[in-house]
């Protein structure tokens, strides 16, 4: 069994930075591949960020490529989510998710385990 945390959430302008953190319990951490997904209010959950748990390889969806990046500590079994320019749009609860193989996917179903999310609110 493995347990996320989320923290980092807030509110901030547009144009402005946060990062996120997600601590994982587990001892096999560094072998699971790790998500970031987003949910905004009426709209499906999303694909934001992954990092693979084999080599470290990052995968972005297009909307955020360039302005987030996803990096993982394995000594500290951390995940985190440099967020920078955000926009109005990028407003949503927030999920870290770890999957049970080193191979990131970009869809939720891929993954075994859900942290409970964090809101990040980007007034314009």
């Amino acid at each position: 069994q493995v347990q996320l945390v989320e923290s980092g959430g807030g509110l901030v302008q547009a144009g402005g930075s946060l990062r996120l953190s997600c601590a994982a319990s587990g001892r096999t951490f560094s072998n699971y591949a790790m998500g970031w997904f987003r949910q905004a209010p009426g709209k499906e959950r999303e694909f934001v960020a992954g990092i693979s748990g084999s080599n470290g390889r990052t995968y972005y969806a297009g909307s955020v490529k360039g302005r987030f990046t996803i990096s993982r500590d394995n000594a500290k079994n951390t995940v985190y989510l440099q967020m920078n320019s955000l926009k109005p749009e990028d407003t949503a609860v927030y999920y870290c998710a770890a999957r049970m193989s080193t191979v990131v996917v970009a869809t939720a179903a891929g993954y075994d385990y859900w942290g409970m999310g964090t809101q990040v609110t980007v007034s314009s």
